[in-house]
């Protein structure tokens, strides 16, 4: 059984850390007057302060015992690390929906027959490059005869030679 206490021990209160020698003389000052042990005009000049500065101490002494006895939050508290990397979070889920949105909008598109807005700007292609249009290479051959090939009269001359000669030889 938990019950074997020593008698005669009693709780010596609690061990309240931090603070300066300063500030843990101010408290125990105001905790002894509110306890009723001392009075104000007795704990103002053993804290070597004016009666109405007491009073002020007192003031903020009880405005920060009732701060402190507000409820605090459950679970872990905030940090910049974690404010961050859920930051981090959110914009790669972003970044996912919009990839996805505009994958869809691409759907919809083609579904409709509708010519991508994407599409028509990287058929612009870079600036300082420039987009030749595809040529059937018997096009190009016949477009380079023309432009490099004899007058049409000497071809014609050149045509009956031939024709004439060919004639003569097989008769």
């Amino acid at each position: 059984m938990n019950s074997e206490k020593k008698k005669g021990t009693r709780c010596a209160g609690p061990d309240v850390k931090g603070g300066s020698p300063e500030a843990r003389k101010t408290a125990a000052a105001i905790l002894e007057v509110l306890a009723g042990g001392i009075t104000p005009t007795d704990a103002a000049g053993a804290l070597g302060v004016s009666v109405p500065r007491y009073y002020q101490l007192e003031c903020r002494a009880l405005e920060g015992m009732v701060t402190g006895c507000e409820p605090r939050a459950k679970g872990p508290g905030k940090s910049p690390d974690r404010a961050l990397a859920a930051l981090a979070r959110e914009h790669e889920r972003t970044k996912r929906e919009l990839a996805r949105s505009q994958a869809l909008a691409r759907a919809a598109q083609r579904a409709v027959g509708l010519s991508s807005l994407h599409a028509q700007k990287k058929s612009d292609g870079k600036p300082g490059k420039r987009r030749h249009k595809p040529m059937v290479r018997a096009l190009r051959a016949a477009e380079r005869l023309k432009v490099a090939g004899p007058q049409p009269e000497v071809a014609a001359g050149i045509r009956s030679e031939n024709l004439a000669g060919a004639l003569a030889a097989s008769g």
